[in-house]
């Protein structure tokens, strides 16, 4: 993280708002992303709009045991931060997960809304 640039977004408000994105429901999706957003997976990569990615978040608690170790944290502009952390997490059938994680976030009227997310899973047994 730079010490050149202050981040004005707060640090905690938009982890707070990336856990919710791990375990939150499709009301929560529908709340907190941007009218449409861009996602990359392994298996799949596209702009999605609000209603059709809060749809993919049919399960909530989905993930347990999350812990989220922040990389870094850009603000390029007043309205547009990034953030790219690691995540570790355990899949509701038990099965650990770890994946290097980026987010994009705008800011509008309502608050921060993601516009990006970007996960690649890693090695359970090689992370951390």
């Amino acid at each position: 993280m730079s010490d050149t640039k202050r981040i004005t977004a707060s640090k905690k408000e938009l982890l707070e708002l990336e856990k919710g994105f791990w375990t939150g429901d499709a009301a929560y999706y529908a709340a907190n992303a941007d009218t449409e957003c861009l996602v990359a997976f392994p298996q799949m990569a596209k702009a999605m709009d609000n209603a059709d990615l809060a749809k993919t978040a049919t399960k909530p608690n989905r993930w347990r045991d999350l812990d989220i170790e922040l990389k870094g944290i850009i603000e390029p502009g007043s309205d547009i931060i990034m953030l790219t952390y690691e995540a570790h997490a355990t899949r509701e059938n038990g099965e650990p997960y770890a994946a290097l994680v980026s987010t994009g976030y705008v800011h509008r009227v309502n608050g921060w809304k993601m516009m990006f997310h970007s996960q690649t899973p890693i090695e359970v047994a090689a992370a951390k």
